[in-house]
């Protein structure tokens, strides 16, 4: 490994530890990005055992993938070793829009409607208490 591998690799670690302890990203959801933010939006801020509690208790599908990208962030804190699982908080979480996919559908008379079909991009970002 090259000196400036060593200081891209080094320069990347301290990036993701300026953003937090650990990261998770779910890509391309197939779920529209305003239905994940009302989920997202109960759980900003809060230990992640709480966070967990309420989603395990929401009547939104969005909380199912909400779930697992916070339970992959838990899990990426584990392996790096610095922290305590008990002493994690969700520093940040947003939903960004991801690519849409454009379907048509058959109108009367000849004519076409576009359906928009929206995905998302979940990202969690973990710290310490």
């Amino acid at each position: 490994m090259s000196l400036r591998d060593k200081q891209k690799a080094s320069d990347r670690l301290e990036r993701r530890n300026s953003q937090g302890i650990s990261r998770a990203v779910l890509r391309h959801l197939r779920m529209a990005p305003r239905k994940i933010r009302l989920v997202v939006d109960l759980i900003r801020g809060k230990n992640v055992e709480e966070a967990l509690n309420v989603l395990a208790f929401n009547q939104k599908d969005a909380a199912i993938p909400v779930i697992k990208v916070i339970k992959s962030a838990i899990a990426n804190a584990e392996d790096l070793k610095k922290s305590n699982v008990d002493k994690l908080y969700i520093k940040t979480v947003f939903v960004d829009e991801g690519q849409t996919w454009r379907r048509w559908l058959t109108r009367a008379m000849g004519r076409a409607t576009r359906i928009r079909k929206r995905t998302s991009h979940i990202t969690v970002v973990l710290g310490e208490r």
